[in-house]
């Protein structure tokens, strides 16, 4: 049998084993759900003072909307507009890749700041809200890297994207990693996007309430540390 009846054969047993896994995880779908509208109203409800702070210091930091909206790829490959507060120039992305390296040009100085303590996803508490992502998932990818994913890579879109996963805490630096390349986008493309996707397929196994808060609180750890 050749190697690629093998490979294929292998990743229609895991995508298999992991449709069961799923299947069997019908309740815990339906608390993280509530989870999810609960957290994030309140959050947004909280959180709306300081939001209306943030909203004008990037107004008075550079021209531009206060949101950066993005399309991405949600669950069963459903496209939305994710939310996020804008850190870059005023239509950086044609003025560049979709991916950001280092100390990149099209960054506001507001949006340094906003991006180092991750303030600029807090906004994803509307798409979390809405339905189109929950606290804990895959991070949601542009369309144009999903349309790379193989047939094991998109089990992933069996489940909703999130504001945090643990590829997200493992490449915290992912911006510094990338700045030391010549070509940022190939190193992402070949290196780092395969691994964040198999460390979201382990992530799909051992899911549960108890797991997704240990992350959420990880993440806020290694936010603030």
């Amino acid at each position: 049998m050749s190697k690629v009846l093998i490979d294929e054969s292998f990743i229609e047993t895991q995508a298999k084993s992991l449709n069961e896994v799923l299947e069997k995880r019908k309740s815990y779908f339906i608390l993280k759900r509530t989870f999810d509208v609960v957290v994030s109203l309140l959050g947004l409800t909280v959180l709306l003072p300081i939001f209306i702070v943030i909203a004008v210091i990037i107004k008075l930091d550079s021209k531009g909307p206060v949101f950066f909206r993005q399309v991405r790829v949600g669950k069963d490959g459903r496209e939305f507009k994710i939310f996020k507060f804008r850190t870059m120039v005023a239509d950086a992305e044609k003025n560049g890749i979709q991916i950001t390296a280092g100390k990149d040009k099209r960054i506001t100085k507001s949006g340094f700041f906003l991006r180092k303590y991750k303030i600029d996803e807090l906004p994803q508490l509307i798409n979390v809200a809405l339905g189109d992502m929950s606290f804990v998932g895959p991070r949601p990818e542009v369309p144009k890297y999903v349309a790379m994913y193989n047939k094991k890579q998109k089990i992933i879109l069996k489940i909703k994207p999130g504001i945090t996963d643990i590829a997200s805490i493992h490449y915290r630096d992912e911006s510094s990693l990338l700045s030391k390349s010549l070509d940022p986008e190939k190193i992402y493309i070949e290196e780092i996007l395969p691994k964040k996707i198999e460390l979201n397929l382990k992530y799909i196994e051992k899911m549960s309430m108890t797991y997704d808060i240990l992350l959420i609180l990880k993440t806020i750890y290694k936010i603030i540390f």
